[in-house]
């Protein structure tokens, strides 16, 4: 288990670090998720929200778990994930369309989910 929590560790301290996105767009997208989930929650009730929050934070996961897999835990390039090497070591660059699509595409398939179970 403490390798486990090792894991985690290191993947916050990535989450945290990271220049893939300004830091104001990090804490801004908890406040989307956080009005998207009340509007959703507003409309469709608790139930429905629940469901949708479970599978897409489930589908974000395996895309997070993707990620860090084949990108030998953010240290090496694939796909749109751009790494760049640097005098400290490999640092991230810049991550592209196919990860924001996938945030898209989950949170439609989220949708679709909650709505039909």
């Amino acid at each position: 288990m403490p390798k486990f929590l090792q894991e985690i560790k290191d993947d916050l301290n990535f989450i945290k670090s990271h220049t893939l996105q300004p830091q104001w767009y990090k804490v801004l997208k908890v406040f989307i998720l956080a009005g998207f989930l009340a509007g959703y929650a507003y409309l469709f009730g608790f139930r429905k929200t629940a469901i949708f929050f479970a599978i897409f934070i489930f589908l974000m996961l395996l895309v997070h778990l993707l990620y860090r897999a084949k990108t030998e835990k953010f240290q090496k390039s694939w796909l749109d994930f751009i790494v760049e090497e640097t005098a400290d070591g490999p640092k991230a660059k810049s991550i592209g369309n196919f990860y924001y699509a996938t945030i898209v595409f989950n949170v439609l398939c989220a949708i679709i989910i909650s709505q039909w179970l």
